[in-house]
């Protein structure tokens, strides 16, 4: 099966925001290597990740380290991740985690789509949507 997952660069910060996913998403670590653990130590500090996976849900997200010197730090640019959940608490929950230390580009509220939906940048650069499915009603004609 092909499949497409993201894969976010950081300036050095990727195992802060390993441990603040983990925190903020209930993000399980799958994987973590450091240049130091790996036989590529001479390409950045022995301390930095060049490789992690964590899981959000069903999702990967794969992350690292870019120590190149041109590089510039994680940020969203024209990429969001997008979280779908049916529970509004839990949609709050995440939204509220996520944007610590970030910015609110739009607050989660209820749509005309959603029970609730919002949008932040997170302290790291990364673009967030956080959406709540709202609830379908019960075909009752179907049950009967």
């Amino acid at each position: 099966m092909i499949g497409v997952s993201p894969y976010i660069a950081f300036k050095g910060n990727c195992r802060e925001a390993i441990d603040f996913y983990k925190e903020a998403l209930g993000a399980e670590e799958l994987y973590a290597q450091t240049f130091g653990d790996s036989p590529m130590a001479e390409m950045g500090p022995a301390d930095a990740i060049m490789h992690a996976t964590i899981k959000v849900g069903d999702t990967h997200i794969m992350m690292c380290d870019d120590m190149r010197p041109e590089a510039t730090a994680a940020s969203g640019g024209n990429i969001s991740l997008a979280i779908g959940l049916d529970d509004v608490e839990k949609a709050k929950s995440y939204f509220a985690n996520l944007s610590d230390g970030g910015s609110v580009t739009m607050p989660l509220d209820k749509t005309f789509w959603a029970e609730a939906f919002g949008m932040l940048t997170d302290k790291f650069g990364i673009v967030w949507m956080v959406n709540c499915d709202a609830p379908h009603e019960v075909d009752k004609t179907a049950a009967a």
